[in-house]
């Protein structure tokens, strides 16, 4: 596994909030893993992100085979093969082989309930275009937005192969990797203690999910990310990129790089990388390639900035998801 960018800080040498996060990561999950240690350079934004899918995707008595059929099914809309990868592993590990290799090899899971899940989990990659909301459990509704977000983060600072040569996608290694998790993947978790990891003036409820421990990670993960935007773009830009995220919808565009160029025309000189790399964040994040990078490092030299600049866009994108089921419940 590579980083496309930086290497983040080693986890032993992790201190304060991030060493909080990974220790969680190792009770609850498969420890600190490549997405959450790019994250660690915004130590808010990797808290918030963990407790979301923590506390939508592992905890409470929703069905993890389908809260991980979820997951797998966004990642697929969302081109992240990365992700799509971890997912049907961790299939595996909860004893759904069969549905497992059926989702790997993209094909319609037989089971009825199952295929209208991953309809509906595919959907929301254009909420608007399908009249999008959501019939199901707050921790089911949560996983699809936190993958939202996780996906665009992947696809943008992380190589899309787990394993040297993209062994992960053998389905003998898949299988064999899912006998090795079973135990920590089957294993209950209480909802709720993530929750102590964010910060206390940006724990209000969501709209969509009230007080519960989902609906407050979102908010915590939507206000953290959003920071990052405030920081770095002027209004001007935000705006850009906020306006483009609803009027395209969800739309990849087939030439990202081209598509971004023209975007920021009219955004002040000094803005328009930033806003290029969030508008590629947000629709097409392996798109954001090293010129990218090495522009906006003329001015932003810090980790940090480059991933507050990403999980800004991916934030953008997800709240877009978000939106649709906010207004459902008004």
């Amino acid at each position: 596994m590579t980083y496309r960018f930086f290497t983040p800080t080693p986890t032993r040498a992790a201190t304060g909030l991030t060493a909080a996060v990974y220790q969680q990561l190792r009770d609850d999950f498969l420890g600190p893993l490549p997405t959450f240690q790019a994250l660690s350079a915004v130590p808010e934004v990797l808290a918030a992100t963990w407790a979301l899918m923590r506390e939508a995707l592992l905890a409470g008595d929703a069905s993890r085979v389908e809260r991980e059929l979820v997951a797998t099914a966004v990642s697929r809309a969302n081109r992240c093969q990365f992700c799509v990868d971890a997912h049907v592993l961790l299939l595996h590990a909860l004893g759904a082989s069969k549905l497992a290799e059926a989702v790997a090899r993209g094909e319609t899971p037989p089971e009825p309930g199952h295929a209208r899940l991953v309809e509906w989990a595919q959907a929301s990659r254009s909420p608007g275009a399908a009249d999008w909301t959501s019939p199901y459990r707050v921790e089911i509704t949560g996983t699809l937005l936190v993958f939202h977000f996780i996906n665009r983060v992947v696809s943008a600072l992380l190589d899309p192969d787990l394993l040297p040569g993209g062994l992960q996608r053998s389905p003998v290694v898949r299988s064999v990797g899912g006998r090795l998790y079973a135990r920590a993947a089957r294993e209950p978790k209480e909802p709720g203690r993530s929750l102590p990891l964010l910060d206390a003036d940006a724990t209000a409820a969501s709209a969509w999910a009230g007080d519960s421990p989902v609906g407050v990670a979102y908010a915590s993960l939507r206000d953290a990310a959003n920071r990052g935007g405030e920081l770095l773009l002027g209004e001007t830009a935000r705006e850009t990129v906020t306006a483009t995220v609803r009027w395209e919808d969800g739309r990849f565009p087939a030439r990202p790089a081209d598509w971004a160029v023209d975007l920021v025309r009219d955004v002040p000189g000094t803005d328009r990388i930033g806003t290029r790399i969030a508008l590629l964040a947000a629709f097409a994040p392996s798109a954001v390639s090293p010129g990218d990078v090495a522009l906006w490092r003329l001015s932003h030299p810090a980790d940090a900035d480059l991933v507050r600049l990403v999980a800004y866009g991916a934030i953008t994108a997800t709240d877009h998801v978000a939106r649709a089921l906010a207004s459902a419940h008004l």
